[in-house]
Protein backbone atom coordinates (compact mmCIF):
# COMPACT_ATOMS: atom_id res chain seq x y z
CA UNK A 1 0.00 0.00 0.00
CA UNK A 2 1.59 3.37 -0.68
CA UNK A 3 1.23 5.89 1.25
CA UNK A 4 3.17 9.08 0.21
CA UNK A 5 3.89 10.22 -3.42
CA UNK A 6 6.19 8.77 -5.94
CA UNK A 7 8.35 11.39 -6.18
CA UNK A 8 11.64 11.38 -8.75
CA UNK A 9 15.06 11.91 -6.92
CA UNK A 10 15.59 15.26 -6.06
CA UNK A 11 18.94 16.07 -4.68
CA UNK A 12 18.67 19.56 -3.18
CA UNK A 13 15.45 19.25 -1.40
CA UNK A 14 16.61 16.20 -0.13
CA UNK A 15 19.54 17.31 1.38
CA UNK A 16 17.57 20.09 2.45
CA UNK A 17 15.34 18.02 4.47
CA UNK A 18 18.18 15.52 5.81
CA UNK A 19 20.07 18.48 7.15
CA UNK A 20 17.34 20.23 8.65
CA UNK A 21 15.59 16.84 10.23
CA UNK A 22 19.18 16.02 11.88
CA UNK A 23 19.90 19.53 12.75
CA UNK A 24 16.86 19.22 14.88
CA UNK A 25 17.65 15.50 16.26
CA UNK A 26 20.42 16.94 17.78
CA UNK A 27 19.44 20.20 19.27
CA UNK A 28 16.71 17.31 20.79
CA UNK A 29 19.75 15.30 22.03
CA UNK A 30 21.20 18.31 23.22
CA UNK A 31 18.48 19.56 25.20
CA UNK A 32 18.91 15.85 26.73
CA UNK A 33 22.27 16.25 27.75
CA UNK A 34 21.90 19.79 29.19
CA UNK A 35 23.25 21.61 26.58
CA UNK A 36 20.70 24.31 25.18
CA UNK A 37 21.97 25.25 22.09
CA UNK A 38 18.96 27.41 21.40
CA UNK A 39 18.85 29.96 23.82
CA UNK A 40 15.42 31.48 24.71
CA UNK A 41 13.02 31.45 27.35
CA UNK A 42 13.78 29.56 30.75
CA UNK A 43 17.11 28.10 29.55
CA UNK A 44 18.38 31.63 28.54
CA UNK A 45 21.77 32.93 29.97
CA UNK A 46 22.85 36.48 29.55
CA UNK A 47 25.88 36.91 28.35
CA UNK A 48 27.04 40.35 27.76
CA UNK A 49 29.33 39.09 24.62
CA UNK A 50 26.38 38.39 23.03
CA UNK A 51 23.26 40.18 20.80
CA UNK A 52 20.54 39.92 22.97
CA UNK A 53 17.01 40.67 21.95
CA UNK A 54 13.51 40.87 23.80
CA UNK A 55 12.11 37.48 23.80
CA UNK A 56 9.06 38.95 22.21
CA UNK A 57 11.30 41.02 19.22
CA UNK A 58 13.10 37.52 19.29
CA UNK A 59 10.26 35.12 18.53
CA UNK A 60 8.68 37.79 15.99
CA UNK A 61 11.77 37.41 13.66
CA UNK A 62 12.02 33.05 14.00
CA UNK A 63 7.80 33.18 13.33
CA UNK A 64 7.67 36.16 10.54
CA UNK A 65 9.74 34.80 7.47
CA UNK A 66 8.05 31.15 7.66
CA UNK A 67 4.55 32.95 8.11
CA UNK A 68 5.14 34.93 4.79
CA UNK A 69 6.29 32.41 2.67
CA UNK A 70 3.46 30.23 3.44
CA UNK A 71 1.02 33.63 2.65
CA UNK A 72 3.02 34.11 -0.30
CA UNK A 73 2.46 30.69 -1.73
CA UNK A 74 -1.20 32.07 -2.57
CA UNK A 75 0.17 34.24 -4.84
CA UNK A 76 2.98 32.62 -6.62
CA UNK A 77 1.04 29.03 -7.29
CA UNK A 78 -1.88 28.87 -8.72
CA UNK A 79 -4.88 26.66 -7.81
CA UNK A 80 -3.24 23.24 -7.40
CA UNK A 81 -6.11 21.04 -6.22
CA UNK A 82 -7.10 20.76 -2.26
CA UNK A 83 -4.65 18.93 -1.00
CA UNK A 84 -1.93 21.85 -2.20
CA UNK A 85 -4.39 24.37 -0.35
CA UNK A 86 -4.62 22.67 2.81
CA UNK A 87 -1.12 22.51 3.36
CA UNK A 88 -0.02 25.76 2.43
CA UNK A 89 -3.37 27.19 4.00
CA UNK A 90 -2.14 24.85 7.41
CA UNK A 91 1.67 26.18 7.31
CA UNK A 92 0.77 29.90 7.31
CA UNK A 93 -1.85 29.54 9.58
CA UNK A 94 0.58 27.70 12.02
CA UNK A 95 2.83 30.76 11.64
CA UNK A 96 0.42 33.33 11.95
CA UNK A 97 -0.92 31.61 15.22
CA UNK A 98 2.26 31.69 16.37
CA UNK A 99 2.63 35.63 15.27
CA UNK A 100 -0.75 36.33 17.28
CA UNK A 101 0.22 34.48 20.18
CA UNK A 102 3.86 36.71 20.49
CA UNK A 103 1.79 39.73 20.28
CA UNK A 104 -1.28 39.00 22.42
CA UNK A 105 -1.30 35.84 24.95
CA UNK A 106 2.90 34.95 25.72
CA UNK A 107 4.19 36.57 29.17
CA UNK A 108 8.13 37.07 29.08
CA UNK A 109 10.24 37.61 31.82
CA UNK A 110 13.90 36.96 29.83
CA UNK A 111 15.58 37.56 26.86
CA UNK A 112 16.77 35.77 23.37
CA UNK A 113 19.89 35.25 21.63
CA UNK A 114 20.01 36.79 18.23
CA UNK A 115 21.67 34.16 17.17
CA UNK A 116 19.19 31.25 18.24
CA UNK A 117 16.34 33.72 16.51
CA UNK A 118 17.60 33.65 13.25
CA UNK A 119 18.66 29.57 13.45
CA UNK A 120 14.89 28.92 14.16
CA UNK A 121 13.63 31.67 11.48
CA UNK A 122 15.81 29.66 9.08
CA UNK A 123 14.79 26.55 9.83
CA UNK A 124 10.99 26.91 9.86
CA UNK A 125 11.70 29.43 6.42
CA UNK A 126 13.36 26.62 5.18
CA UNK A 127 10.90 23.65 5.84
CA UNK A 128 7.99 25.84 5.08
CA UNK A 129 9.20 26.62 1.39
CA UNK A 130 10.66 23.15 1.03
CA UNK A 131 7.42 21.37 1.87
CA UNK A 132 5.35 23.71 -0.43
CA UNK A 133 7.40 23.20 -3.41
CA UNK A 134 7.51 19.90 -3.00
CA UNK A 135 3.85 19.87 -3.16
CA UNK A 136 4.20 21.93 -5.98
CA UNK A 137 6.29 19.86 -7.85
CA UNK A 138 4.14 16.45 -7.24
CA UNK A 139 1.25 18.51 -9.05
CA UNK A 140 3.73 19.95 -12.23
CA UNK A 141 5.50 16.35 -12.46
CA UNK A 142 2.54 14.60 -12.49
CA UNK A 143 3.55 12.36 -9.87
CA UNK A 144 1.73 9.15 -8.82
CA UNK A 145 -1.20 9.67 -5.85
CA UNK A 146 -0.69 8.02 -2.79
CA UNK A 147 -3.33 5.06 -2.73
CA UNK A 148 -4.94 6.08 0.57
CA UNK A 149 -5.81 10.33 0.92
CA UNK A 150 -4.74 10.80 4.33
CA UNK A 151 -5.22 14.80 3.80
CA UNK A 152 -8.26 15.07 5.67
CA UNK A 153 -7.13 13.30 8.44
CA UNK A 154 -4.09 15.22 8.73
CA UNK A 155 -6.68 18.19 8.65
CA UNK A 156 -8.45 16.76 11.51
CA UNK A 157 -4.67 16.25 13.50
CA UNK A 158 -3.92 19.61 12.45
CA UNK A 159 -6.85 21.31 14.11
CA UNK A 160 -6.58 19.30 17.04
CA UNK A 161 -2.88 20.00 17.75
CA UNK A 162 -3.06 23.70 16.92
CA UNK A 163 -6.41 24.37 19.63
CA UNK A 164 -4.64 22.34 22.21
CA UNK A 165 -1.45 24.38 21.70
CA UNK A 166 -2.95 27.60 21.76
CA UNK A 167 -5.21 26.63 25.07
CA UNK A 168 -2.54 25.30 26.76
CA UNK A 169 -0.24 28.52 25.99
CA UNK A 170 -3.27 30.55 27.27
CA UNK A 171 -3.15 29.06 30.23
CA UNK A 172 0.78 29.20 30.46
CA UNK A 173 0.31 33.27 30.41
CA UNK A 174 -2.74 33.16 32.89
CA UNK A 175 -0.24 32.28 35.47
CA UNK A 176 1.73 35.32 35.52
CA UNK A 177 0.57 38.80 35.46
CA UNK A 178 2.60 41.49 33.62
CA UNK A 179 4.74 42.78 36.66
CA UNK A 180 5.26 38.78 37.73
CA UNK A 181 8.46 37.36 36.44
CA UNK A 182 8.78 34.23 38.68
CA UNK A 183 8.23 30.81 36.86
CA UNK A 184 5.18 28.82 38.25
CA UNK A 185 4.21 25.33 38.35
CA UNK A 186 1.88 25.22 35.07
CA UNK A 187 -1.84 24.02 36.31
CA UNK A 188 -5.05 23.04 34.21
CA UNK A 189 -5.76 21.11 31.26
CA UNK A 190 -3.10 18.46 30.23
CA UNK A 191 -0.55 20.71 32.41
CA UNK A 192 -1.77 17.97 35.64
CA UNK A 193 -0.48 15.08 33.35
CA UNK A 194 2.43 16.24 32.06
CA UNK A 195 4.81 19.51 32.28
CA UNK A 196 4.77 20.32 28.35
CA UNK A 197 1.22 19.56 26.59
CA UNK A 198 1.82 22.45 24.64
CA UNK A 199 4.85 20.50 22.87
CA UNK A 200 2.65 17.06 22.72
CA UNK A 201 0.14 19.25 20.68
CA UNK A 202 2.51 20.85 18.82
CA UNK A 203 3.83 17.65 17.20
CA UNK A 204 0.22 16.54 16.58
CA UNK A 205 0.24 19.48 14.68
CA UNK A 206 3.33 18.63 12.57
CA UNK A 207 2.59 15.60 11.95
CA UNK A 208 -0.80 16.70 10.46
CA UNK A 209 0.86 18.76 8.13
CA UNK A 210 2.69 16.07 6.83
CA UNK A 211 -0.46 13.45 6.77
CA UNK A 212 -1.58 16.53 4.72
CA UNK A 213 1.12 16.85 2.36
CA UNK A 214 2.11 13.15 1.86
CA UNK A 215 5.56 13.34 0.57
CA UNK A 216 8.32 11.58 1.98
CA UNK A 217 10.09 15.69 2.13
CA UNK A 218 7.21 16.25 4.41
CA UNK A 219 8.02 13.63 7.05
CA UNK A 220 11.99 14.77 7.68
CA UNK A 221 10.61 18.00 9.55
CA UNK A 222 7.98 15.94 11.79
CA UNK A 223 10.90 13.43 12.38
CA UNK A 224 13.26 16.06 14.00
CA UNK A 225 10.95 17.91 15.41
CA UNK A 226 9.13 15.41 17.00
CA UNK A 227 13.00 14.59 18.58
CA UNK A 228 13.57 17.92 19.46
CA UNK A 229 10.57 18.69 21.60
CA UNK A 230 10.79 15.24 23.27
CA UNK A 231 14.05 16.83 24.42
CA UNK A 232 13.16 19.83 25.05
CA UNK A 233 10.63 18.62 27.37
CA UNK A 234 13.06 16.53 29.49
CA UNK A 235 14.99 19.36 29.98
CA UNK A 236 11.80 21.27 30.93
CA UNK A 237 10.84 18.84 33.78
CA UNK A 238 14.08 18.67 34.85
CA UNK A 239 14.61 22.38 35.54
CA UNK A 240 10.87 22.69 37.16
CA UNK A 241 12.47 19.64 39.68
CA UNK A 242 15.35 21.40 40.21
CA UNK A 243 13.48 24.97 40.79
CA UNK A 244 10.25 23.71 43.17
CA UNK A 245 10.93 21.16 45.69
CA UNK A 246 6.70 20.54 45.80
CA UNK A 247 7.03 19.83 41.75
CA UNK A 248 4.77 16.21 41.52
CA UNK A 249 6.93 13.33 40.89
CA UNK A 250 4.48 11.61 38.91
CA UNK A 251 3.97 14.85 36.72
CA UNK A 252 5.36 13.48 33.13
CA UNK A 253 7.36 15.18 30.25
CA UNK A 254 5.70 15.16 27.31
CA UNK A 255 3.39 12.01 26.73
CA UNK A 256 0.78 11.10 29.96
CA UNK A 257 1.63 8.42 32.55
CA UNK A 258 4.49 7.08 29.67
CA UNK A 259 6.91 9.69 29.78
Amino acid sequence: MKYFYECDFNLVISEICLMSSVSLMILGFAEVKGKHLLKYSKFWKGNTKQMKLSSRNGMLLAYTPAFLAGFASFFLFFDEGVRFFLLRSALTIHFFKRIFEVVFVHKYSGGMDVDSAVTIGLCYLIATGTMIYSQHLTQVEGYGQPHIDLSYLGTVLFLIGISGNLYHHFLLSKLRSKEDKQYKVPKGGLFELIICPHYMFEIIEFWGVAFISQTLYSIAFPVGSTLYLIGRSYATRRWYLSKFEDFPPNLKAIIPFVF
